[in-house]
């Protein structure tokens, strides 16, 4: 809780409105709301860029009692457009950490809104879907903040990889390795190109509209496809890329946006989801093993299952235990295969990784 209370709203397209007390930066800010269930790795999870464009609420009663560290990042800035929370603290117990999360969204510019019943507004989220929402803590004039909120546009349709994605390529891992891994960065986590390196791999990392021609010039052996914010639908440039990167019959591996624009290369159609997974505690199947994975998860828009279904040329490889929408696929007759999840899992359980392990194997065996 803030040592100073300055009022703050919390204002929905529904028309709800919220009160509270402002924390982190002063300001109005706008976004689709979204919940995230994790208890932990509050800071991963404001820097992961898959969040771009969202308010996110945090269903844990007390986020930043452990403070932050430069450490716990997943990409050079906070990525949330604001936060919502029930008690965000100023104070903090870990030793190793360098300061509050207060002065943290303060020196990125994050507003956020702390006193709020988030049990209820995520009970709500879940029955009415995700929906578009402002932040203020610089006005309380509700009908003002509505006006505002009708000029924000909808997740549904919106662009937002190229946003994020790095401006200049950059290398990871050493230089001298036999596994070369492209990496199209369309929101991609830190730890995930750290996943790839202590496995082996020397990695690239390119700009979200990099040609196949220029990303061939590093002479990958396989081709990574990441995670990142937005609708898949629009992103034609990617789908392109990806079909192209399929006619190579090279390595290639997808996570959650990548895993999207997999499918759409391959004709099946995604959607956007009622109000999406995150979190990480998300229960996964793999049909190929029979195993259960406990996962961490975040996106707004899914495959379409039936679509999937139909298509000959893929095979289904994970499905959500909640609500057996699909978590992965792989291509007949070509090595690539991507997941709806994050198998970093930073934040998150570690029972997905081995899917690292398998995409360099996979590397290695189309060399030899």
């Amino acid at each position: 809780m803030p040592q100073q209370s300055t009022p703050a709203l919390l204002v929905l397209a529904d028309g709800t409105v919220h009160h509270g007390r402002a924390y982190g930066a002063i300001g109005t800010t706008t976004g689709e709301i979204c919940f995230n269930t994790g208890m932990t790795g509050y800071q991963e999870v404001f820097t992961d860029p898959s969040y771009f464009g969202q308010i996110l609420i945090m269903n844990a009663a007390h986020i930043g009692n452990y403070g932050v560290k430069p450490e716990d990042v997943e990409s050079s800035s906070v990525k949330i457009n604001g936060l919502i929370g029930r008690n965000l603290e100023e104070l903090y117990s870990r030793k190793q950490a360098n300061g509050s999360l207060d002065e943290y969204l303060k020196s990125n510019g994050v507003v956020s809104i702390e006193g709020v019943d988030t049990r209820s507004l995520v009970a709500q989220i879940r029955t009415k879907g995700a929906m578009n929402c402002i932040i203020s803590s610089e006005t309380t004039d509700v009908e003002a903040l509505k006006k505002q909120l009708q000029q924000v546009p909808n997740m549904d349709g919106l662009e937002l990889a190229s946003k994020v994605s790095t401006t200049q390529s950059y290398e990871m891992g050493d230089a001298s390795s036999s596994i070369r891994i492209a990496v199209m960065d369309y929101g991609v986590k830190r730890n995930i190109l750290q996943c790839m390196v202590d496995r082996g791999a020397f990695v690239k990392v390119f700009p979200a509209k990099t040609t196949l021609a220029e990303v061939k010039q590093f002479q990958p052996n396989g081709y990574f496809i990441s995670n990142g914010p937005g609708d898949p639908a629009p992103m034609d440039y990617a789908i392109s890329f990806v079909k192209e990167v399929l006619k190579e019959n090279k390595p290639v591996f997808g996570i959650c946006l990548g895993h999207q624009l997999l499918a759409l290369a391959n004709g099946i159609p995604t959607f956007k989801m009622h109000h999406g997974h995150r979190g990480l505690n998300h229960p996964v199947k793999n049909l190929i093993s029979g195993r259960s994975e406990i996962t961490t998860q975040n996106h707004g828009f899914g495959v379409d299952p039936e679509a999937v279904k139909k298509a000959d040329h893929i095979e289904i490889t994970h499905v959500n235990l909640n609500d057996q929408s699909i978590e992965g696929i792989r291509v007949k007759g070509k090595p690539a295969f991507s997941v709806q999840y994050h198998p970093e899992a930073t934040p998150g359980p570690h029972d997905s990784r081995y899917l690292f392990d398998d995409f360099i194997g996979m590397i290695q065996a189309s060399k030899n």
